[in-house]
């Protein structure tokens, strides 16, 4: 890693009297695709929603390509190239999938070029193939089942074409062969193979997962936060390997999720 795409310096926000993120310090470089795993209660959903500016922090520092963007808001960090998906999916239930992605489409950040009215309807069909999904483009969100709305919210994130994409659990709910299908359109997003005609590369991305065993397939390095704390980053074999990782979180089991 080079220059951080991602730096998170001293990070933390109080709820009352609970100190819900502690003094959280990380970098992720351009190329990388991080987990980010932890129990319940453990910090990773607020993590997120202070980077994308939902939550503003009570203090430290969020920077993106070396710029301070701390507590921005939300629609100046999706314009400056950050996208998010979230645990709960709440689309708009009477629209169609089609109009749902389509929406994200409207942003300033992918209307900069004179033809974008001419390039939603591929934009929004792109996304829609990806995520697995295009037969459904006419169908209201509400008859959607679980698996296709969190592929509806991935269509909707990666349509603004991020440079950093945050999931809170994408695999949350899935069964395990459409976890697979999840796990693998990722990888192959954060290879460039979405808008490869247009971007020589896919976005970085953070991943917040219980899914342990899918997760580390396809991450390149680990953060394990508990009780809002920072106490383990390496690679997914470092990680699982850790003493104090395996005691708080999953115990001796943990071994199996690395061969």
């Amino acid at each position: 890693m080079t220059v951080p795409f991602l730096e998170i310096e001293n990070l933390t926000k109080d709820f009352g009297g609970l100190t819900a993120i502690d003094q959280v310090s990380f970098k992720i470089g351009r190329d990388e695709m991080v987990g980010l795993i932890g129990p319940n209660g453990s910090g990773k959903t607020t993590l997120i929603r202070l980077i994308t500016a939902i939550l503003k922090p009570t203090s430290g520092i969020v920077r993106f390509k070396e710029e301070d963007i701390t507590g921005r808001g939300i629609s100046e960090i999706v314009n400056k190239g950050i996208a998010s998906t979230f645990q709960i999916v709440k689309p708009f239930r009477q629209l169609p999938v089609f109009a749902n992605v389509m929406v994200s489409c409207l942003c300033p950040r992918a209307r900069r070029t004179r033809d974008w009215v001419k390039t939603v309807e591929l934009r929004v069909r792109d996304a829609l193939e990806f995520c697995g999904i295009a037969d459904l483009a006419l169908e209201p969100a509400s008859v959607l089942s679980h698996g296709d709305l969190k592929r509806l919210e991935l269509a909707r994130a990666v349509a603004t074409e991020p440079e950093l994409l945050l999931l809170d659990e994408p695999f949350g709910g899935l069964n395990p062969a459409e976890t697979m299908l999840i796990a693998k359109s990722l990888k192959r997003l954060h290879k460039g193979g979405r808008f490869g005609r247009l971007h020589s590369e896919g976005p970085a991305m953070l991943i917040a997962e219980h899914k342990l065993s899918e997760l580390m397939e396809i991450v390149d390095r680990v953060i394990v936060i508990n009780f809002g704390q920072i106490i383990a980053i390496g690679t997914p074999e470092e990680v699982v390997r850790n003493n104090e990782v395996i005691e708080a979180y999953i115990g001796k089991g943990m071994h199996r999720f690395v061969s």
